[in-house]
């Protein structure tokens, strides 16, 4: 990406190892994220261009030395931060903060949205899976990279349950997997907040409860109603504009959690005693440790329980990856499938 709308497919070096804790992994699938639509925004234009794309499922085509567990040919999944997986931070389930991690596409890691990747601290990152690469499973299983697990994380920080109604502001891919993941932990009220009805249909098969389309204040008002006025106990906010965070703070219920992993495009937010403090609010959220929950989420995915891949709606080759940006721009595919 080269500045704002400027997408380009181009010719770069092959990936070759350059520590021993390294894999050069051949990808298979990848695709195009949600918040890959901030950068195409307002990233500033620059002559050298910047590697996009965070999610992918590959093959092991080289292996460092100090990586064990894993041999050539094996199918993997790798979250979109990479982490050693031992350090104090991975061990208390927090693989994003990870000591010796980091995130694809930066600081000289090429992005997953191209035909190979090297991955800093392979075995630490990687996760194999028990399938072939022409499995039907492959799109379901690339949302464990990322937009099922960052779903799945807001339901957790908000500790979802068979108690607890919630919201979930964004009918997007990760909005979505907020539904299905509230729905996986039990909780039987789910209000998605989203206009898109090709999407939010998608949500009621999720799980979804109620669809509310309306925004604003009119959409705080139609939550209350729907609640008897009081709110809901989590809200689930997967879009990360201010507007959405005002939403979520017009719904939740006293005593409630707002639960973020949109990636905010706002750096201040109001957490006085009107907004947060005196009703007892509770604000968690953040980059979800996606690393942590892949095990968790796998064997429903492998045993068709869950079928998280319907996201997908678009499939692309990588020379068409500027039009699948503009397709998701547009609101005219929900998330784009790469398959290189």
């Amino acid at each position: 990406m080269y500045g704002a709308g400027d997408v380009r497919v181009e010719t770069v070096p092959d990936p070759v190892l350059q520590q021993p804790t390294d894999a050069v992994v051949r990808i298979v699938r990848s695709c195009v994220c949600g918040s890959d639509l901030h950068p195409y925004h307002s990233l500033p234009a620059s002559e050298q261009g910047t590697p996009m794309g965070h999610e992918f499922l590959g093959v092991i085509e080289d292996l460092g030395q100090e990586v064990s567990g894993f041999k050539r040919g094996d199918l993997v999944v790798a979250p979109f931060a990479y982490s050693d997986n031992t350090c104090v931070f991975c061990r208390e389930g927090l693989h994003t903060s990870c000591l010796n991690g980091g995130f694809w596409a930066v600081g000289g890691v090429g992005g997953a949205q191209a035909e190979a990747i090297r991955v800093p601290q392979a075995q630490g990152t990687l996760v194999k899976l028990p399938v072939n690469e022409d499995s039907e499973l492959l799109p379901s299983l690339l949302t464990l990279a990322d937009v099922y697990g960052t779903g799945y994380h807001a339901a957790k920080q908000a500790d979802v349950n068979a108690r607890t109604t919630v919201a979930v502001i964004g009918d997007g891919a990760v909005g979505l997997m907020a539904v299905l993941s509230a729905r996986r932990l039990g909780a039987e009220r789910i209000i998605l907040m989203g206009r898109h009805e090709d999407r939010t249909k998608l949500g009621v098969d999720f799980g979804a409860t109620d669809v509310v389309p309306e925004r604003g204040s009119e959409g705080v008002e139609r939550v209350r109603e729907l609640t008897g006025g009081e709110g809901v106990h989590a809200v689930l906010e997967a879009v990360g504009y201010m507007n959405s965070y005002e939403t979520a703070v017009g719904v939740v219920r006293p005593g409630g959690v707002i639960s973020r992993v949109g990636v905010p495009q706002y750096e201040d937010a109001p957490i006085g005693f009107g907004s947060l403090f005196g009703p007892n609010i509770t604000l968690t959220g953040g980059p979800a440790p996606v690393r942590a929950y892949i095990e968790e989420l796998l064997p429903d995915v492998l045993e068709g329980r869950v079928e998280p891949g319907r996201v997908f709606d678009r499939t692309i080759g990588l020379e068409r990856v500027p039009d699948g940006y503009r397709a998701m721009d547009g609101r005219t595919a929900l998330k784009v499938l790469i398959q290189p």
